[in-house]
């Protein structure tokens, strides 16, 4: 299928050199401290979180693309050459070069397809509030303390944690946080999610589906322009420190005030904090799916 749905339009060297530099240094900004640990082989519980789970190198990040539809110009073509290498770019009659849309479509169409009935499902629902951060208590749910996923103690201890989880309703509607629940852990959730139902559960409140923007915008990859791909890890980050203040972990010694959610003050300040992401992450949905639309998805 052609991508006909974007307009065509342009950029000269001086604009896009600056949108490139200014991204790349918003990157660095973002990505330092992780690459200064790694250097020392060395890991962070709370920010390492995204590039370990996501399973990607700081430096995917550096990359700027103007997304669908945006030919670069420049006089000096020295400027465009390594870009006409990348894959999925291409050269155009006017000496410039522009994402090549319908190879990547081809490559990749059936991945993003799926990506765009994920998005376009949770965006049509109302935000659900209030799961108070739980899949991260379901995780170390009567576990051992050998197989927990974080060198850190239990803020309440593992019976003080297990009977949080028992005391409060478990209903986490994100398939990829509830396979990570230990086994005594699972029939207490009030749903079973599975793959196949991940677009009819996944909803905006979930915080594991707005940390998602980030995996939507890299799967979007040289389609989804770089400042948007920034704005989602930001949101990423941000999310993952909430999720951590939330977690049945003792972040105190990572310098973090913990959420005590086991408290009418916590669960107060845990559902504010939730809705505040959603609200955020509405319009970088909203700005994902019409990347994919542009692609005639």
């Amino acid at each position: 299928m052609t991508v006909q749905t974007v307009a065509a339009r342009a950029l000269t060297a001086p604009e896009w050199l600056t949108r490139e530099t200014r991204h790349r240094e918003r990157a660095l900004a973002l990505t330092g401290a992780h690459r200064e640990r790694r250097s020392r082989g060395e890991q962070h519980p709370v920010e390492d979180f995204l590039f370990d789970y996501y399973a990607i190198r700081a430096g995917r990040l550096d990359r700027w693309h103007p997304g669908t539809g945006v030919t670069l110009l420049a006089d000096d073509d020295e400027l465009l050459a390594a870009r006409a290498g990348w894959r999925w770019h291409a050269r155009t009659p006017d000496g410039g070069v522009r994402l090549d849309a319908d190879a990547f479509v081809a490559d990749r169409g059936a991945a993003l397809r799926q990506l765009l009935t994920i998005l376009r499902a949770t965006a049509a629902r109302p935000a659900h509030l209030g799961c108070l951060g739980l899949h991260e208590w379901a995780m170390v749910y009567r576990q051992p303390a050998a197989e927990r996923r974080h060198d850190l103690p239990l803020r309440l201890g593992p019976r003080g944690t297990d009977e949080v989880v028992e005391a409060h309703p478990v209903r986490c509607t994100h398939f990829d946080a509830f396979r990570f629940f230990t086994p005594a852990a699972r029939p207490v959730n009030r749903l079973q999610p599975t793959r196949e139902t991940q677009p009819q559960l996944e909803q905006p409140g979930c915080l594991h589906a707005n940390m998602d923007l980030m995996r939507a915008a890299l799967t979007l990859g040289p389609a989804c322009p770089g400042e948007l791909l920034l704005d989602c890890v930001e949101l990423a980050r941000d999310i993952r420190v909430l999720d951590m203040r939330a977690s049945p972990y003792d972040v105190t010694v990572l310098g973090y005030r913990p959420v005590a959610i086991e408290t009418a003050e916590g669960r107060a300040e845990y559902v504010a904090a939730q809705r505040a992401f959603a609200e955020r992450a509405a319009p970088l949905r909203e700005q994902l799916v019409a990347v994919g639309e542009g692609l005639g998805l």
